[in-house]
């Protein structure tokens, strides 16, 4: 058992060495630069976000939920646009679930519209409209309350409504998302199925 451990890793060390320098450098940039492992990283522009240290430099106490009023690609390309000045930290396509990072959890994303609530909350923008719910697909939901869980296991967040705001919570937003459509409970009740805790 153990020389064929050592065997599919001399395999493995092989094939990455048969790789072009310049696709083992970007595997490794986006292997390193996600803090969720099923996400792929999607870098929003440096001037979409405020560089931190969370959660030394502030607690992340909430999981804001948007709906992007945007397609998956639209809105990954806002957030790379440094003239939109906004960000989310992640983006769940509609479709399949697909998982994009835009921002590293330790940073503050501008999605909130609330200073105090930047500071304190992770960010997930998902593809589609508020009034169109067949954008709120059962692979959206169930990608999406992963990656919840996950955030909410690796911050210690309560996994409740509380906690797991919509946009329309926050405090001084005049957005109306995720909107009449967003069936919470079902939502919770995946987040709490998906919890590692």
């Amino acid at each position: 058992m153990h020389r064929r451990r050592i065997l599919q890793g001399a395999a493995a060390t092989t094939a990455a060495a048969l790789l072009p320098a310049s696709a083992r450098a970007a595997a490794a940039t986006a292997a390193s630069d996600t803090d969720y492992p099923l996400a792929h990283w999607a870098p929003a522009s440096t001037s979409n976000y405020t560089t931190s240290t969370r959660p030394s430099s502030y607690p992340v106490q909430h999981v804001i939920i948007h709906v992007a009023q945007e397609t998956f690609s639209d809105t990954v390309r806002i957030f790379q646009n440094p003239a939109k000045q906004v960000s989310a930290h992640y983006v769940v396509r509609s479709g399949d679930g697909y998982v994009a990072q835009c921002v590293r959890e330790r940073d503050v994303a501008w999605h909130a519209g609330n200073w105090d609530y930047n500071t304190r909350s992770i960010g997930i923008e998902h593809e589609g409209w508020v009034d169109q719910p067949s954008y709120f697909t059962n692979a959206m939901y169930e990608k999406s309350a992963l990656l919840t869980a996950s955030i909410c296991d690796r911050h210690d967040i309560p996994k409740d409504r509380a906690h797991i705001l919509g946009h329309i919570q926050v405090p001084g937003s005049d957005h109306t998302d995720p909107g009449p459509h967003w069936d919470w409970v079902r939502y919770i009740r995946l987040v709490n199925l998906y919890s590692a805790g």
